[in-house]
């Protein structure tokens, strides 16, 4: 993926790839891959908690994009959209239905009958994986109810193994109670998931600009939305620890991109122009944060480590304490040319000189990378 590509979609989808091998699914949980996932995915709500379907679902009469509202197929016209910019799409699905009356009577079963799956869910996930053919499917309203009432390993084995999507498609971890951090292609755990230490698991943060809400809302608030400091922290931070970034935001009714999310969006994707290098296709790194002049993350590509640091130091010097330096270290910062000066910590690590930079010449105000080359 270019650096140079500008941030544009409903959602952002940023990772570190990994090699894996695929293996045939079998319907149990082990035997579930950890299949690389694409590099950009814009991913569309096709169905909320509420039911309601974004494309013309045979077994949602009446309540859906085709039959009422706007009268479209949104899931198609989004994709066709999608695929012609070469980005991956990613379908979101709820399983349940708060207030369908089948999925009701299996809840006061005890989940005993499956009634709703088999009326309701699992034709529709089969219909979305026909029609649209997704690169991705983003599981979700699992958690009252098992694996085994959901039929999801036999879902699963199908979409693995026999369907037209079997030798791309990946998915997330919500498929029934349990689930979560334990089983899927990679993982959600919980909504705005972040790690303390770098997962054995290929993962996905999934966070939304509205701190309030995953949907629009028209009394939304300034102080209620992330900033674009924020965003970036939480990208940085999650491609560290070798994850993905799912970045949300709520159309309007009309499908449109209020145009504070487009300006967050547009910085977020200006910031990539430059420093991008040290977020695609990179690998974590032996160490991925530390605080010493100031808190910094380190990822990796091939022979370079890159340093990515959030906050100037006053006296324009940083300090680097876990690359060790040899006779062929090069610093250099991404956006500027020319070699920085640099020295070996008496303690340990490096002491690296920042060019002097007028405030507002620097074409980007809140993120700075360092990419060092020949060192350990």
């Amino acid at each position: 993926m270019a650096a140079s590509r500008s941030l544009a979609g409903l959602v952002l989808a940023l990772i570190a790839l990994h090699s894996a091998a695929s293996t045939r699914y079998a319907p149990n949980w082990d035997s579930l891959d950890n299949r690389p996932l694409p590099c950009w995915y814009v991913v569309l709500t096709t169905k909320h908690h509420e039911g309601f379907t974004n494309w013309g679902s045979p077994v949602a009469w009446n309540w859906n994009s085709v039959d009422t509202g706007p009268h479209r197929d949104l899931v198609g016209d989004l994709g066709k959209a999608i695929k012609k910019r070469n980005l991956h799409y990613g379908l979101y699905h709820s399983l349940l239905d708060w207030f369908h009356p089948l999925y009701l009577a299996d809840k006061e079963s005890g989940f005993k009958t499956q009634y709703f799956v088999l009326a309701k869910a699992m034709p529709e996930l089969y219909d979305l994986v026909m029609r649209y053919q997704p690169d991705l499917i983003w599981s979700d309203g699992d958690w009252e109810s098992p694996d085994t009432y959901w039929n999801s390993t036999g879902f699963l084995a199908w979409l693995y193994n026999d369907s037209p999507v079997k030798d791309k498609v990946v998915v997330n971890d919500r498929w029934g109670i349990n689930c979560s951090c334990h089983h899927g292609g990679f993982y959600n755990c919980a909504d705005k998931y972040t790690p303390s230490t770098l997962p054995d698991h290929k993962w996905e943060k999934c966070t939304s600009i509205d701190s309030h809400s995953w949907g629009y809302r028209r009394n939304m608030q300034v102080n209620e939305l992330m900033d674009e400091a924020t965003i970036i922290l939480e990208l940085v931070e999650a491609v560290s620890y070798g994850g993905n970034y799912l970045l949300n935001v709520g159309p309007s009714k009309e499908g449109l991109i209020v145009p504070i999310f487009q300006e967050r969006l547009r910085n977020v994707g200006k910031w990539l122009s430059i420093n991008g290098e040290a977020i695609y296709a990179t690998k974590p790194w032996r160490v991925q944060m530390e605080n010493t002049t100031c808190k910094l993350w380190y990822t990796a590509k091939e022979s370079a480590v890159y340093s990515i640091f959030l906050k100037w130091p006053v006296d324009n010097v940083l300090k680097l304490q876990s690359p060790k330096p040899t006779a062929n270290t090069n610093v250099t910062m991404l956006g500027l040319t020319g070699l920085l000066k640099w020295k070996q910590d008496p303690e340990l690590g490096l002491l690296i000189n920042l060019p002097m930079i007028p405030p507002g010449v620097f074409a980007v105000e809140y993120g700075w990378t360092l990419k060092l080359e020949g060192v350990h």
